[in-house]
């Protein structure tokens, strides 16, 4: 009798394993595509022409410069603008003291130049996004672009087509939104990094903020 509930025991013990195992394999199967769904819900890169200018945004970095020089190479463009950031808390003791210092914009102006970038322009102080869509239809309008290509990093990308699809409307400029390559976001693999999960959840957190303020991006 003993020995009978034993086995039984052990047969239960089995089927609960073999539960357990199979149950974690669902989710790790059903995890990695929904994680990395919400990665690229901060994605979006449209088809790309021959445009008048390559606009990078404040925040692409280093990233924006080798996308810009890649897009140069093609035929894309001859032209990159660049916007600047206000001076922070940090630079402007500088200023004070009058010690030379490089802002973020010296510093992409000079990785474009030795990518080989001979015809870059600066546009403006901005502040974030908002500012930039601010700023970008009325710069269009002075300069009758027809067409740019707005080069953005990964993360901010899908943001700024809708900060850009309310700022440019009634403007005659075509606008194509480009990720970076090369900027530090991957949405395939964002969950296994101490960084990517940082980006992630600041940036959708943003995004559905954006749908929130703004049901039709129109």
């Amino acid at each position: 009798m003993a020995f009978r509930w034993s086995k039984r025991l052990d047969v239960v013990v089995l089927v609960l394993v073999a539960l357990t195992a199979f149950a974690s394999l669902a989710v790790r199967f059903i995890r990695e595509p929904v994680l990395r769904a919400a990665g690229w819900a901060l994605v979006t890169s449209e088809p790309v022409a021959p445009a008048d200018v390559i606009v990078l945004t404040v925040d692409s970095g280093p990233a924006g410069s080798l996308q810009a020089a890649a897009l140069v190479q093609k035929g894309i463009s001859k032209q990159v603008a660049i916007f600047t950031e206000p001076p922070n808390e940090e630079e402007r003791e500088f200023i004070r003291l009058g010690v030379p210092y490089e802002n973020a914009a010296a510093r992409q102006m000079k990785q474009l130049r030795s990518l080989g970038m001979t015809d870059v322009v600066q546009i403006s102080e901005v502040d974030g996004s908002e500012g930039e869509g601010l700023v970008l239809p009325q710069w269009c309008d002075e300069h009758q672009f027809g067409s740019i290509i707005v080069v953005a990093t990964k993360d901010h990308s899908r943001r700024l087509r809708r900060v850009l699809d309310r700022a440019m409307k009634g403007h005659l400029t075509r606008v194509a939104v480009q990720p970076a390559r090369y900027s530090s976001f991957d949405p395939d693999r964002w969950w296994k990094t101490r960084g990517g999960i940082r980006i992630e959840i600041i940036e959708l957190q943003k995004l559905l903020l954006d749908f929130t303020l703004h049901p039709i991006s129109l």
